[in-house]
């Protein structure tokens, strides 16, 4: 008897597996059986399509995800297209960070960092958990948008949403 628990280890490689399967009629195998059959490949996992730049909401778990995997190349490969201002948001207490991405700089790139780190170097988010982390994104520019305007943007959200004072925004 054994207890079995799913876990998020190789979870990039859930439903790939493809085996060759010998018995058209037994639908579960002993150990030893199972180890004799032959892998034959590590399929493609099925790409995930991009929800849109308006209706993309991520936790850190997903981020990670997205950032890594190869049914996510669509999102990085939209999000690489872009500069803009992105939304932190912590779950456990609601306060936010806003930041940009700009210059040569794009959204994939930032955010890769986030997913590396957890904290993107910013130190307001250097002690808090990644794990209760949302994000977000609020508006996105071509990359031949000035910086001038894309600064300005950063600053309307975090007087918008009052980052600074009741938020994880210091300057």
């Amino acid at each position: 008897m054994f207890d079995l628990v799913v876990t998020d280890h190789l979870s990039d490689l859930r439903n790939r597996l493809v085996i060759g399967w010998k018995s058209p009629r037994a639908w579960r195998l002993n150990g030893p059986t199972a180890a004799a059959y032959p892998v034959l490949e590590i399929a493609d996992a099925q790409p995930v399509p991009f929800p849109g730049f308006d209706r993309l909401i991520l936790d850190y778990s997903q981020l990670q995800a997205v950032m890594r995997e190869h049914r996510y190349t669509s999102w990085r490969t939209a999000l690489s297209s872009v500069v803009g201002i992105y939304l932190i948001t912590d779950t456990r207490d609601g306060r936010h960070y806003v930041g940009k991405a700009d210059g040569a700089e794009n959204i994939n790139q930032r955010w890769g960092v986030y997913a590396s780190n957890g904290h993107g170097g910013n130190v307001e988010l250097r002690g808090l958990d990644p794990s209760t982390f949302r994000y977000s994104l609020l508006r996105v520019f071509d990359p031949s948008t000035p910086t001038r305007v894309i600064d300005e943007s950063e600053s309307h959200f975090k007087r918008a949403l009052d980052t600074r004072n009741h938020g994880l925004n210091r300057n």
